[in-house]
């Protein structure tokens, strides 16, 4: 009874140990995104803060755009400079600030070329929508069909 119930002990604090992993780059930048994403939408929908959403830039994150760095800085000019000083300093306009610069930061240093972009469709950072964009190969094989 003794080895069952030290096998079952052993058993939980391997699996438990499996899940302390620690995050790779690209799961960090995956949640850091999200968080962004959500704290902007928490911004526009609350009414103390909408006065203030409306001078930051609309923003869709996708990690795989290669225009993400190019957004990001941006965003990050616009909230270091706002009009109004209430919302410089309003905890969620200073959260954002330090979430996007710390995602920057992971994208542009330490996460350098580990990140795959599948598109460079820097519209859809600020629409939310991609737009299907075909290479000149793509292209190749849909003219000869036509």
């Amino acid at each position: 009874m003794r080895a069952g119930r030290v096998a079952l002990l052993f058993f939980l604090s391997v699996s438990w140990f499996a899940n302390c992993a620690p995050p790779t780059c690209y799961s960090r930048v995956l949640g850091l995104s999200k968080e962004i994403m959500v704290a902007l939408d928490k911004m526009h929908k609350h009414n103390r803060t909408k006065l203030c959403a409306e001078f930051l830039p609309k923003m869709f994150l996708d990690v795989h755009n290669s225009c993400i760095m190019a957004k990001l800085r941006d965003f990050l000019y616009v909230a270091e400079n706002l009009p109004v000083e209430d919302c410089r300093e309003r905890p969620i306009v200073v959260y954002l600030k330090r979430k996007v610069r710390v995602l920057y930061i992971i994208i542009n240093r330490v996460c350098f070329r580990d990140l795959v972009y599948l598109t460079d469709d820097c519209e859809a950072l600020d629409t939310g929508y991609s737009s299907p964009r075909y290479t000149e190969d793509r292209l190749q094989i849909l003219e000869e069909t036509d």
